[in-house]
């Protein structure tokens, strides 16, 4: 090769690893691979890397290490947890301070708090960045999300800002913040995609159970979605895939396909600490618990043989299409208002001052939740920067406003016919507490008081102002 090191190594040749190299060496910039199980590279360079390419292998942490410019950028494309821990002590004595390695998969935000502070003991200098896109995306331009030393993300800048998807208005990465900004923010939108699964396979159920129809029908609506306000990276590969036959069978390939679906944590951890935070997730909750569910399947099997639901009627009414389109729409609304209040919270809480339009800037390309009415929220958020939440917005407020009646009726005709709508249902739930000056709580806090002494406070009193009775002495 012309440059007799480096720009940039990566660690991990995994599909994701693999093809980030490529797109890297593809923009131009030298870069050297490396994997614990050298046999990868050596088939890595073999299979996939073209005469001419700026990529070279290294068969040793020693080899990886002499090859890079200094200070070093290193990506890691490891599996997340202990993985990510062994590499950068495989990888530590053969590198010098100030050298700069960047987690690249989907690590929980403490673990990256945890790497940051070490590393920045032994003065070295870490990045976690979330990676979305899959495959595709990886090798063609994903979103990225670096957190880390600011000025750290300076010299990456020049090589994510090429890798990176481009959209109208500009390359989808941006500076998060310091610290595990980056892998916060990838981790909430995991949540997000998980909420926005979950509502299109309720959507798809609906379908399936209320109007009787197969996935050959379904298709062509989820196209025509694709086509308006709920055109998304997610309904478009649903109509794809409903398309799909299985050439065993001749049946649909969704058909054939066991109805359990797997998580790796990040929507698990979305929940776990937005619940920490005190934020409100009801619908990326729900989508988490139904995966859940999906799981025990045998559980599910056994039980369909005792326990009746209603009398199913299927029906023929282009009219509950219009109004699934609608619900659906609204209650995307409410996954991305939710997803977007746990990044401001969090954002203040750790002072990482986190700029929400420009993360909905950088979620329209490449990602899996890529989608169009992102820009509302982008434009939302840079009218009104510290907007609380997203159904305050005068735009995507109003839609649900507007459109409200026909989102209960989609969740009321699921109740009808048995169809658990636990995302859809939570979605409205959530926008009729949000939007109520009074909910049913008081009742809550008085039986609190009753039983703990955990005083409460009153209507007619300043706020945090405590007060508790003796229960059992009022007449």
């Amino acid at each position: 090769m012309a440059n007799p090191q480096s720009s940039i190594g990566l660690v991990g040749l995994a599909v994701m690893g693999e093809n980030l190299a490529l797109n890297i060496a593809s923009r131009g910039f030298p870069i050297t691979v490396f994997n614990r199980s050298t046999d990868k590279v050596s088939a890595f360079l073999k299979q996939r890397v073209r005469p001419g390419d700026p990529v070279r292998g290294a068969m040793s942490p020693q080899e990886f290490a002499a090859s890079l410019a200094r200070p070093r950028r290193i990506l890691l494309m490891v599996k997340a947890g202990q993985p990510v821990d062994d590499t950068i002590a495989s990888l530590l004595p053969h590198l010098e301070r100030g050298d700069l390695i960047v987690d690249g998969g989907n690590s929980h935000p403490r673990d990256t708090e945890r790497r940051s502070r070490e590393l920045a003991a032994k003065g070295f200098r870490f990045f976690g960045m979330g990676v979305s896109g899959g495959e595709e995306g990886a090798l063609k331009g994903p979103s990225l999300m670096p957190g880390g030393p600011r000025e750290g993300y300076e010299e990456l800048k020049p090589i994510l800002t090429r890798i990176a998807a481009q959209v109208d208005d500009g390359p989808c990465v941006t500076y998060i913040g310091p610290g595990s900004a980056g892998h916060f923010v990838k981790m909430v939108h995991n949540g997000i995609e998980y909420g926005d699964m979950q509502l299109i396979a309720e959507a798809y159920d609906v379908m399936g159970t209320v109007l009787g129809m197969g996935a050959e029908a379904m298709a062509p609506v989820f196209a025509a979605w694709n086509r308006g306000p709920l055109e998304s990276f997610l309904i478009e590969i649903t109509a794809t895939v409903l398309t799909k036959h299985d050439p065993e069978t001749g049946k649909p390939m969704v058909d054939v396909i066991l109805d359990r679906a797997g998580q790796k944590g990040t929507g698990r951890w979305t929940s776990e600490i937005a619940l920490e935070l005190g934020v409100s997730l009801p619908t990326i909750h729900a989508a988490v618990e139904a995966r859940m569910l999906s799981a025990q399947r045998d559980q599910r099997v056994h039980a369909s043989t005792r326990l009746r639901g209603p009398q199913v009627r299927t029906l023929a009414d282009r009219q509950v299409l219009q109004d699934l389109h609608d619900a659906l729409y609204c209650a995307k609304i409410c996954s991305y208002a939710q997803g977007m209040d746990l990044l401001r919270v969090a954002g203040e809480a750790n002072q990482w001052q986190l700029e929400l339009a420009e993360i909905a800037r950088i979620w329209k390309g490449g990602c899996i939740i890529r989608a169009r009415f992102l820009d509302r929220i982008k434009d939302a958020f840079r009218r009104e920067p510290r907007l609380a939440n997203l159904l305050l917005d005068e735009e995507l407020g109003g839609f649900l406003v507007a459109a409200q009646e026909r989102w209960r009726r989609i969740v009321a005709l699921g109740a009808a016919h048995g169809v658990p709508l636990l995302a859809m249902g939570a979605s409205l739930a959530y926008f009729d507490s949000y939007r109520r000056a009074r909910l049913p709580q008081n009742l809550t806090q008085a039986q609190r008081d009753f039983f703990g002494a955990h005083t409460f406070e009153r209507v007619d009193r300043p706020a945090g102002q405590p007060f508790h009775v003796e229960w059992n002495e009022l007449r």
